[in-house]
Formats: C-alpha cells, structure tokens, sequence
C-alpha cells in the first residue's frame, strides 16, 4: 500500500483537476493526480472562459500562455433563424472587466494547465483508474486499476473526485440516483475552418431550439496560416434523446443539416459552414438534479462530478475552477481534514446549484426564446417593437448574477471591476456588429 498521508489525491486530470492542484502548490499543500486514460490528449472542441474563470487562473499564473492560444472574445451577438440581429453586448475586457473572456480548444487549455501541473509538481499519474476510495483510521484508501491489469491501493489524507460526468466516486456515494435528466434538446459539436465571421472575436447564437438553434465562436486565429480561424460550433434541437451521454460520440453533419437548409445570411452561409467542419460530435442536452451532499468524511466532489449541467452558458469549466479554488482555501486554512471538506461544500454546493437550474431555464440565450415566442417564430420589422433593449439586457445581467460573474459580484471580491475606455457598440451597423473606441 502506497502511503501519502499528508497528501490530497485528485482523481481526474481534467480542467477541475488539473486547476485544483496548481491551486494547492500555489498555498503549499502536497497533492498528486490520477487520471485513467493512458495519455491526456488534445481532445474535444471549443469552451468558454468566463471573467471569473480567467480571474482565477491569472492568479496561477498561466492566463498569458492560454491567451496566447485563444481568441478574446469580443462580443455576443444574438440573431433569429432568419439572420436578423435581435441584441448585442460586449464581452471580457471589452465589457470593462479586467480578466478577458477566452474561446479556446478544450484540449489546448487542458494542455496549458497539464504543462504547469507536471512542471510545478510531479507528472501525471495516467493509467491509473480509481474503482474505489474507502475510509481507513485518518485517511482514504483508494483502489486503482493501472493500465497492466494489476491493481494498487494508495493512501491519502482526502480524495478529490474530479473524474466528470461519469464520476465512479459520485456512484459511490449517490448509488441510487439514476439517469441524467434529458432536457428535450439534443446536441451536435464541431469545429470548422472558416473566415472571421463578424468581427472574427465574437460569440454567436442564433435561432431557437424549438427549429434549430446554432452557436458559433472562433477558438483559434490563422490554424494553417491562410488567415483563416478554427471556429467552434454547437447546433441545438428539439426531439427525443438519441444517445447516451458520452462526450466524444461520433455524429453527422447529416443527422441536423435540414434544421439549417436555409439559413443563407449575408453574415454567414450557414450550410456550408458546416459542411465544411473538420468532424462531429453528438451530445444529448442533459444534467443531474442537484445532489444533498458532494462527501462524507475525507472524500468530496468536484466540477461535473459534483453539479453536471447541461452545457449552456459557457458556465461549466468556469464553476470548476470556482471549485478548485474555494477547496484549495478551506483545505489550506483547515489542513487536510474532513471539516475543510465540509466547509467547501457548505460554500459551493448551493451557489452550484443555482447555475444548474439557470442552466435548465434562463441561460443568457433565453433572449432568443423570449424573441421566438413574442414573434410567433416570423421576422419582424424593428426589434425594439418586439422587446425593448433594457429587456434584453436585463435577461442577461441575471444570469451572470446567478453565475458569479457579474461586474457586481466581481467588484465585491476585489477584481474584474469595470473601466472607463474602449468598448464594443451594442447595436449593428449595416448588419454587422462594429468595434467602438
């Protein structure tokens, strides 16, 4: 039996993952990773990071490596599934926050933090699957499943289940707690290179999921140096469950193009953008209801492991690193200890709640469902007789409060404050979104 008992054993060398144990070096307290998989490569497609999340891994000292491989995000901009533009708003450091907004490949922010992790600390230890984490007298055991076929038990102070959706310490400690919950929608992921759409900065969302609603986002400048950008894109729709919920499940562009056949906008032709798509990935829309608990005793939860949502909002990888943070804190000022556990748990477990079931019902989108219902899906002649600007503005500056990434919340914790300066118009010019300043 290995024994690390002074140690904190993060199982899952995800963003949580990853982003926990650069905070644990940064206040002295020894850790190490376990992931399963055998290599940790640059996988999945694009994700978003908020002000706050970019807050928190500027304080680890790795937010001028990922914007070095990023797109700061501009702007969103939201249309209906006719191309006409319903609202826009600036984003990050153009909105007057002090920590940018970021679009980045998932697997080139994972492989920022990965470096940072194994420079700092000690490697990876991949291979290595966690079956099972039991209590023994002031410590965990966990029993791992390496890569040979052998097992292994290693003991550390607590266990930190960062292992995802299909968390196996989440089934541990909730084994009756069923399926996800399926929303009604289902999704298709993809990346395509593209030239700069708009501004070439800017998240999109357009339509609504009732028809067919499209989110687009570039997530890297000039990938082939032709000026072109790799530009992640998310297509949402209505209809029964079609799969199960595994993130690298392979889709076609043909099981959803009819949804878009007609979406010829003089921004953007939709169809050929993505047919042009490097590959597809298909996703149900679906989360777990909020847990009662994240641990006993010397194991908690982390991430999606703790609050799985369904992915709208740009907001999962965000509450990650919250997580990291606030668990790096109670366990630095509490020791590796059960009370430290329970206090971050006491903190985030409601907060987390919150973004789950916004995430159900009012994500910042929602504006385009308010549009859908109050046009009875029809173009109309000028927004503003449809809903007013302030209206729009308001649905948006809820979620953010919801959140935690509001210019108030984030006032309040001393960082990301807004200023006076340059700043992004919130209304088009000749269809298109203008850079102001």
């Amino acid at each position: 039996m290995g024994s690390n008992l002074g140690e904190v054993a993060i199982v899952g060398a995800g963003i949580g993952g990853l982003t926990l144990a650069l905070e644990l070096e940064r206040r002295g307290v020894a850790c190490r990773v376990f992931e399963a998989t055998a290599s940790i490569g640059a996988t999945g497609v694009g994700i978003n990071l908020l002000p706050h999340a970019s807050k928190e891994l500027a304080a680890l000292g790795v937010l001028s490596e990922l914007e070095a491989v990023a797109v700061a995000t501009d702007q969103a901009v939201f249309f209906n599934r006719f191309g006409q533009h319903v609202y826009s708003e600036p984003l990050g450091r153009f909105a007057g926050y002090d920590h940018p907004q970021l679009s980045i490949h998932r697997g080139d922010l994972q492989a920022v933090l990965l470096r940072a992790v194994e420079e700092r600390l000690v490697p990876v230890r991949t291979g290595t699957r966690c079956s099972r984490v039991r209590p023994v007298p002031g410590a965990v055991a966990m029993q791992l499943e390496l890569a040979d076929g052998s097992t292994e038990e290693v003991t550390a102070a607590v266990a930190v289940g960062c292992d995802g959706v299909h968390s196996t310490l989440r089934r541990q400690l909730h084994p009756g707690e069923g399926p996800p919950k399926y929303s009604g929608y289902n999704m298709w992921r993809g990346v395509t290179r593209w030239e700069p759409i708009l501004s070439g900065a800017g998240m999109i969302r357009a339509g609504w999921l009732t028809r067919g609603k499209l989110v687009i986002y570039p997530i890297r400048h000039d990938p082939d140096g032709d000026g072109r950008q790799l530009v992640n894109w998310v297509a949402e729709i209505a209809g029964p469950i079609r799969a199960e919920r595994d993130w690298n499940r392979a889709g076609s562009v043909e099981d959803f193009i009819a949804a878009f056949a007609d979406w010829h906008f003089d921004w953007l032709d939709v169809p050929a953008f993505l047919r042009g798509t490097d590959l597809v990935l298909e996703y149900p829309m679906v989360d777990q209801d909020p847990l009662s608990f994240w641990g006993r005793g010397r194991i908690t939860l982390l991430g999606d492991a703790a609050h799985p949502m369904v992915p709208r909002g740009s907001n999962g990888a965000g509450q990650a690193i919250l997580d990291a943070r606030h668990l790096a804190d109670e366990l630095a000022a509490r020791g590796t200890t059960p009370e430290a556990l329970r206090s971050y748990e006491k903190q985030r477990i409601a907060a987390t709640a919150r973004v789950v079931l916004a995430n159900r019902t009012m994500p910042p989108d929602a504006i385009l469902g308010e549009v859908y219902e109050r046009t009875g899906d029809r173009p109309f002649a000028r927004i503003e007789d449809v809903i007013s600007h302030e209206e729009l503005a308001a649905i948006t500056e809820r979620y953010k409060e919801i959140a935690g990434y509001s210019r108030r919340l984030l006032e309040a914790e001393g960082g990301g404050s807004p200023r006076d300066g340059t700043a992004i118009s919130t209304r088009p010019s000749g269809g298109r979104t203008e850079q102001m300043g």
